[in-house]
């Protein structure tokens, strides 16, 4: 598809939301991920029953409090979050080529053949249940479907939340069914390999077990593209814009997303981990949205710290140098080729990694500021911008 876009109509004063935005989604998906880096098994223990949360009521000590509440904020909300402001980049990115009058997806392409290959080093050398190659695969189609009329999106937005929703109903009948029979817990092989094996031996391992570690992206592949065309909806709705209507659309937002969001993952949650992906890929995108409104409202009535808006604002502009950092650094922090805190900290209760998250949080947030005070881009952004710019030929 190579159409030739007529220019944007639509110009509006762009708040700092955006940023503050990404810069939350990047440090709440570490409030997730967190648990998988400090948990026996690391990465193959998110298959083996090895992440199950404390149960506050059956023991409602302060530590199983925390870690209940802290797991429940975070799981599933902060990545959908992180996936509609994909979307939402990915719309900008159109209205940009649409300004200049260049033809769509033009280089496009490149840009997600070159995420695609930076998620599958990422996987491949660092984390195995990385995002961005899914991203890089739904961002193809969706970047056709920007291309088409307004109603073959709305088609494709309201097919893909039907396939996603009957398709984690399915799979929550199916473990309801079969409740009882789930691994209990990490493999001891597993869990050794990543207290005390070898650098090598890990990564060989990601590459062996590829297909059921990348399953996560196929799952939610539906979901993904709902979240996208979300993205693309809000942006040029103007729900990020500093405008009477970008407000009311935040308030809006706020109000259905908590109201609907908060009680409904609350059931999910409750209901054990036969709910798990029903509350995971189902009700946490809806509280997603409420996190939305709810961090606009706050900064449109300076709720926020300008240090606290500053902090999140480098870490949004440097997003994808902070994802792969985060995950970076829990490695080396938790896994035996490093520190080995989850096998030395292992079985002392949840507050060491809560203060993991809180300490590589603090570490990124700090570098990110430090970083684009010299430079305009995070280190990867850049290299992204440098392989895929243009390169502009001599004179003659």
């Amino acid at each position: 598809m190579a159409d030739t876009l007529a220019p944007v109509v639509r110009t509006t004063t762009r708040l700092p939301l955006l940023d503050v935005l990404r810069g939350a989604a990047i440090l709440g998906t570490l409030m997730t991920n967190v648990w998988i880096f400090a948990s026996p098994g690391s990465e193959w223990s998110v298959l083996q029953g090895g992440l199950g949360a404390p149960d506050p009521i059956a023991d409602p000590s302060a530590a199983n409090v925390a870690e209940a509440v802290f797991r429940f904020l975070a799981d599933g909300k902060f990545l959908a979050l992180l996936t509609v402001l994909f979307g939402v980049g990915l719309a900008i990115q159109y209205d940009s080529a649409a300004r200049r009058g260049e033809r769509w997806p033009g280089r496009y392409p490149k840009r997600a053949a070159f995420l695609f290959v930076e998620g599958t080093v990422h996987f491949v050398l660092v984390f195995a249940w990385d995002v961005l190659m899914g991203y890089a695969v739904t961002a193809l189609l969706v970047a056709w479907l920007l291309a088409r009329s307004e109603k073959v999106r709305r088609v494709a937005l309201w097919t893909a939340a039907g396939v996603h929703l009957s398709l984690v109903a399915l799979a929550t009948l199916a473990s309801t069914a079969t409740a009882g029979s789930a691994p209990d817990g990490p493999e001891a092989a597993a869990a050794e390999l990543y207290a005390h094996g070898g650098y090598p031996a890990q990564v060989a391992f990601r590459l062996e077990n590829a297909v059921a570690l990348r399953i996560e992206p196929v799952f939610s592949f539906a979901l993904l593209v709902f979240l996208f065309l979300l993205g693309v909806r809000l942006h040029r709705a103007g729900a990020f814009t500093d405008t009477a209507e970008g407000r009311s659309i935040r308030t809006r937002l706020a109000a259905w997303g908590l109201g609907l969001g908060l009680p409904l993952n609350a059931a999910a949650t409750l209901g054990g981990d036969d709910f798990f992906l029903l509350g995971r890929y189902g009700a946490a995108p809806l509280l997603a949205l409420g996190y939305v409104g709810l961090i606009g409202i706050a900064l449109d009535r300076l709720w926020i710290p300008a240090t606290a808006t500053r902090a999140l604002g480098s870490v949004g502009r440097t997003a994808l140098s902070c994802y792969v950092a985060q995950n970076l650094l829990c490695m080396l922090l938790c896994y035996g080729i490093g520190l080995g805190l989850a096998d030395r900290l292992g079985g002392s209760g949840p507050w060491w990694v809560m203060g993991l998250w809180a300490g590589v949080s603090l570490v990124l947030t700090a570098g990110s500021r430090l970083w684009l005070r010299r430079f305009d881009r995070g280190p990867l952004e850049a290299l992204q911008h440098k392989v895929l710019s243009p390169r502009r030929r001599s004179p003659a």
